[in-house]
Parts: structure tokens; sequence; C-alpha cells
């Protein structure tokens, strides 16, 4: 009898190789180790190669292995996207979505959408990961995720993306500011600024709004640079300095008084949708993507509440 790779091979694969620990993948998917590590051992017997390193209990991917990697991944994805054609056929009553957006989108815009769509079809499994803008559009392209929000423009050849939704990226800090004071380039190339990580869309965008003041961002006073919208917000309502940060986030601070938004317009920005331009269009995505459009509002503007 011939021998077939099965997918599930290829489950373990992938999973040991994305955690280089054979107990915590077969942990992960609730299997035994002596199960997963079969699985492995079948993978290399077969084709005489090795896919792991194996150092004492330590273990890493080969060179054949971060190729072999690649390439797993996308059988998988497409084996997916068919259980997925599957399921959505006919009506929309069943099947999965899976979705990935930037912080900002994940936490502040997309939960009152996702509440509807959930109310509408309750028996649809939606899957929300959150990534920084540049993380989901990887899982966009490598077919992990079947629809991403993201809130910068993203260039992949292979990826459609379009606005979908809007927001206001506004200066905040802990006291208010004088009577007539102007937020021009001296006051801002002045300023101590805690800033969100590199590749985040709030980053992007508030680069892109220094640049376009005549201003490069790197020569700036950053005294903190934090991984999240809420430790940049905490860190700001403490003292720490000014943060751009989305009207989405700072809405809430601002209505308490805790902080203040600085006169300075740095416009709306928008929010872009992420497909992949030749995979299968799944019926979940687009009922999504059709109550957005039917439901979505302007950006708030935080200022009126300062």
């Amino acid at each position: 009898m011939g021998y077939l790779m099965t997918l599930e091979q290829l489950r373990i694969f992938v999973a040991v190789a994305e955690r280089q620990h054979m107990t915590a993948a077969a942990r992960a998917l609730n299997i035994t180790q002596s199960a997963a590590s079969a699985a492995i051992a079948a993978l290399e017997a077969r084709h005489d190669i090795r896919l792991f390193h194996r150092v004492g209990r330590g273990i890493s991917l080969t060179e054949a292995g971060v190729l072999f990697l690649e390439e797993a991944r996308g059988v998988l994805a497409r084996a997916s996207a068919a259980e997925r054609v599957l399921d959505e056929l006919g009506e929309l009553k069943r099947g999965r979505l899976r979705l990935v957006a930037s912080q900002t989108i994940a936490a502040y815009w997309l939960p009152p959408f996702l509440a509807e769509f959930r109310g509408r079809w309750p028996l649809v499994e939606v899957e929300l990961m959150i990534g920084n803008s540049a993380q989901a559009a990887a899982k966009v392209h490598d077919g992990t995720a079947d629809l991403g929000i993201v809130e910068g423009e993203i260039d992949d050849p292979v990826l459609a993306h379009w606005p979908i939704g809007e927001d206001r990226l506004v200066l905040v800090q802990a006291t208010g500011a004088e009577r007539g004071q102007a937020v021009d380039t001296a006051w801002l190339r002045g300023a101590r600024w805690v800033m969100r990580e590199k590749g985040s869309g709030t980053r992007s965008t508030f680069d892109g709004v220094m640049r376009r003041s005549g201003i490069d961002p790197e020569e700036l006073d950053v005294a903190l640079v934090l991984p999240s919208n809420e430790s940049v917000r905490t860190a700001v309502e403490a003292g720490a300095g000014v943060a751009a940060l989305s009207a989405l986030v700072v809405a809430p601070s601002v209505a308490a008084g805790t902080l203040h938004v600085l006169p300075f317009d740095s416009g709306r920005r928008a929010f872009y949708g992420l497909r992949h331009k030749e995979r299968y269009r799944g019926k979940a995505a687009d009922a999504l993507l059709s109550l957005i459009e039917e439901q979505r509002k302007p950006a708030p503007d935080p200022a009126r509440n300062s």
C-alpha cells in the first residue's frame, strides 16, 4: 500500500515548527507527545530527510524544514478553504470567518460590527486575530486569515485593499493646552513623545503626519515606545509625555478629564480591508463587509468634549 501524507501529519508538523517544542505542540493539538513524535518521524522516514535538528531536549527547523513549513501552511490553508466552501454552500447558516485586525480596530472599531454579525448569523464561528498592520497583511497573504482590517495602506501586489472605515489621530497629554497655545512645528519638535512601536498603523500614520508637517519623526524626543494603545494612553495619563492616538482610544479618557486633546489637526485616516486576490471569497466575509458598509458611522471627534 502506498504512503499518503495526511493533513493531520501536516498540522502536527506546523504546530511543532511554530513552537519549536514537541510537548507544547502536542498539548495544543490535544494529542500525546508520542503521537506527535511518531507523525514527524513518519514524514522524515518516508522522504529520507531531516525536518528538525535535535540537540539535547531542544529542536529547531533544518533548512529543509523551513522550506517545507511554507508549503505545509499553504496546503492547510487550502484545505481549510475547501472545508469552508462546503460549509457555506447554500444560505449562510454555518461556516467560519477568520479575521485579523490591528489593535485599534480590533479593540475599538470592530466589536460593534461583530456583535451585530453574531446576532444575524449565530452559527458562524468567528476567529479574531490581532497584530499590527504588517502582521495582519502577512496572515491574509499566507491564507491564515480570510479578511484583514488595518490602519494603513499595504504594499503587497497579491492583496486587494480598499477603504472600509476611518477615524482620527489626535494629540493628547495629561494637561490641557494653555490659552492661545499654538501646536506648531517648533512645539512638536520640543515635545516629549510616547509612541507605539514601528510597524503599527498608529505609528505609521503619525510618522506620515509629521513628514507632511516638515518634521523628520526620527528627530523627535521619544521618551517611551510601547506595544499597545492602552499602555501608551496610561503612560500619557501619568504625565510621561504627549502621544498621537486614535480618537476611539482616547474618547473615554477625554470625557473623564484624564486626557486633553491638543489643537492640532492631523486629519482623518482610513481603515483598509485586505483580501487575497486569488483565494476563495467566503460568504461569511462578504456578509461582514456588507454589514460594515450598511452600519458604519463617521469617526468621532473627541476635541468637542475636551
